[in-house]
């Protein structure tokens, strides 16, 4: 199962971004999303993310 970002909790500060070994989280609109297919499951984002907003 992907990464899942809970865009109400997201702020937008990218952390996720640069804590993604495969770049499969990108910004769009502001806020963070996975982009299908790419997200190995690592959870390197989860911990990175300050508000709680990704989940495995």
């Amino acid at each position: 199962m992907a990464a899942k970002i809970d865009k109400e909790k997201c702020v937008g500060c990218e952390a996720c971004v640069g804590a993604c070994p495969v770049s499969a989280i990108e910004m769009q609109d502001g806020v963070a999303c996975v982009k299908d297919g790419e997200c190995i499951e690592c959870g390197a984002c989860v911990g990175e993310c300050p508000n709680e907003a990704i989940t495995l």
